[in-house]
Parts: C-alpha cells; sequence; structure tokens
C-alpha cells in the first residue's frame, strides 16, 4: 500500500516557520525528529516543489506531505464506552466518567481520558494517528462531566486561548455536607497550594503557599435534611477550586477524599493521594466526591458561534438524589 499523502495551506500565524515546525502542529502525533527525517527523504513539498528540512514556509503555501513512516508518539488506544455530547471536524465534548484520569501520568499509560479519546479519533480517520485529541482543561479524576477535546490545530489554540483568557463559562453540580441556608453568593477565597507536605492539597488558609484570587458563584437547587444540592460557577481556575471553597463556607462535598471543615484535611492515605480509584463511604450510594460538570458554554474555537453543551449526570449521582428525597419523603409522613 503506498504512503498516505495529506496537504496543509499555511496560516498566517504561521508564516515563517520551519516546515518540520508546521507539519508538527498538524500532525501531533509525530515528534519533530521524525517530521524531519520524512523530509529529508523527500517526502514533503512547497507548491509541488520538493522540500528541504531547513525550508521555511509561508502563508498561503501549499504543503504536501507522504507519511513515509508511522507516529512515533501514539497513545494507545482505550475500549471505554465514552458518551460524546457534540462533535464536528474540529473539536468534540465528551463527558467523561468517574474515575478516568484526564491525561496519561505515572503508571497510569493507558485507559486514560486520552487514550479513549485517540481511539475515537483513529475510528475516524483514514489512518491510525492522524489526529491526536487535544484536552485544553482537565477534571479530577473522581469529577465526572463535560470537558471540551481540540481535534486540529487552529481549534486547540483557540480553545486553549479561551480558558486560559476565562472566556468560557462552567457549571457544575454539586452536592454538599450540610444544609447552606443562603440560596446564592459569591465565594471569593484566595487559593494556595497548602502547607501539609501532600503536593496535591489545596487552601483558603493564610499560610497557604502562592495563594491566588479565587472566585466560585453558586446557588442553591434543593436542601435536604442533611445535605445541599448547589450549582457552582467558577470564576477562575484554582485547582480543587469548587472543592476547597465549599469545605471553607462549612459545607465540604460528599465524599470529598481530601477536605474538611475549617481548613483542615482528612488523614493521609498513600493510594487516595495519588487520586487513584479508590471508593469513599458516604452512606450514599455515590463513592467518590458528589462533583458534575453539568454545562460548558463557550465560542466555537472556528466559527466563533456560540455553544451550550450540557452532560446529564451519571446513575451514582441521580440515584443519591432519589435516596435523599426518598428519605426525607419518608420523614416527612412521620
Amino acid at each position: 500500500m503506498p504512503s498516505p499523502i495529506f496537504e496543509f495551506v499555511v496560516e498566517p500565524d504561521a508564516s515563517g516557520i520551519r516546515i518540520d515546525s508546521f507539519l508538527i502542529r498538524h500532525l501531533r502525533n509525530y515528534s519533530s525528529w521524525r517530521l524531519q527525517r520524512i523530509v529529508r527523504e523527500g517526502g514533503a513539498t512547497i507548491n509541488n516543489a520538493p522540500a528541504e528540512q531547513t525550508d521555511r514556509v509561508f502563508s498561503g503555501q501549499r504543503i504536501c506531505v507522504r507519511l513515509l513512516e508511522p507516529p512515533d508518539k501514539l497513545l494507545d488506544p482505550a475500549p471505554l464506552d465514552l458518551e460524546v455530547l457534540y462533535e464536528d471536524p474540529w473539536m468534540m465534548v465528551v463527558n467523561k466518567p468517574a474515575g478516568v484520569i484526564v491525561h496519561p501520568v505515572g503508571e497510569d499509560q493507558s485507559g486514560t481520558l486520552a487514550n479513549v479519546l485517540q481511539r475515537l479519533l483513529d475510528e475516524r480517520s483514514p489512518i491510525r494517528g492522524l489526529l491526536r485529541p487535544g484536552i485544553v482543561h482537565r477534571l479530577d479524576r473522581q469529577t465526572s462531566g463535560a470537558i471540551a477535546v481540540a481535534i486540529t490545530h487552529d481549534a486547540h489554540a483557540a480553545l486553549s486561548a479561551s480558558f486560559e483568557a476565562s472566556r468560557v463559562a462552567k457549571t457544575y453540580l454539586a452536592l454538599v455536607e450540610g444544609r447552606v441556608e443562603v440560596d446564592s453568593g459569591s465565594l471569593d477565597w484566595a487559593i494556595g497550594r497548602a502547607r501539609s507536605g501532600r503536593h496535591v492539597l489545596m487552601s483558603c488558609r493564610a499560610d497557604a503557599v502562592d495563594r491566588k484570587p479565587a472566585r466560585t458563584y453558586y446557588e442553591v437547587v434543593e436542601r435536604f435534611e442533611n445535605h445541599t444540592l448547589v450549582l457552582a460557577k467558577p470564576r477562575t481556575g484554582r485547582n480543587h477550586q469548587i472543592r476547597v471553597h465549599f469545605a471553607a463556607l462549612g459545607h465540604p462535598l460528599v465524599g470529598d477524599e481530601f477536605y474538611e471543615t475549617q481548613g483542615r484535611f482528612k488523614p493521609f492515605h498513600a493510594d487516595i493521594d495519588a487520586e487513584t480509584s479508590r471508593e469513599v463511604e458516604t452512606g450514599l450510594p455515590i463513592r467518590r466526591h458528589a462533583l458534575h460538570a453539568l454545562k460548558l458554554e463557550l465560542a466555537h474555537p472556528v466559527s466563533g458561534a456560540w455553544l451550550e453543551v450540557s452532560a446529564p449526570p451519571p446513575e451514582d449521582f441521580q440515584e443519591t438524589l432519589r435516596v435523599l428525597r426518598t428519605g426525607d419523603s419518608e420523614k416527612a409522613k412521620r
């Protein structure tokens, strides 16, 4: 079978860069070294003329590349079923299950969201590894819900800029301990790294390291006897922000692995500290922290059209709410 050939047009913002740097933007599963070798072996042209390794490309030029070699940075595909909430040629939004980490890290090099997305993109591509998922934000391992993924280089750059500039609205559904008596409000405590020796922990305390402003708006959706369901809308993107803010308010998330009230932390367990899939006993059907990314609102990275994508809560979250509603109803009857 002959090597596949692909054609790209140089975008204005890529004008003047070397050909290998241009190609790696569009073929992100290839290393720069592998693409340099393909160019050196005569696998690329610029406006139909053979390209050299040192050639630079300019806006409007047509670059053809024959993929003489397979990609060398390919993620192992994972077979996990994944709900796709929105998809077009440039991006997708998926409903991440709880218990799945976003990127390969440490010993977790397979079965991550990135691995699952690689399989989906391979199924949609003429050859394996042509596309690489560009995940531009993250959710904690035990947080479920909507997460945006870029498919092309241009979409990845635009989505990254939107998230970095906070031009994206995120809405979370959270079940917290106790009754939040104020119907809505803003939590504005700065967040920094906790002085606990456990690098994953964050804190609102005054002694936290490198504290940065943080703001979370919330609205009470439903109150139960000993719990409250809230909508949380973070306006900044600090690590563990919603979890830390509600713990500081005195209402930690149900099933939170780390955070208690008044800036306290739960006892150290190595497996939980590494954010593994260990279940947490809550007395309810949910066995993780009760946080779900319910909705993403953002501008489409290519068309600019405003998108609103919602992710239905998973069964463990819904079953927990049914139990709480039934329990409160039974108590009311008595």
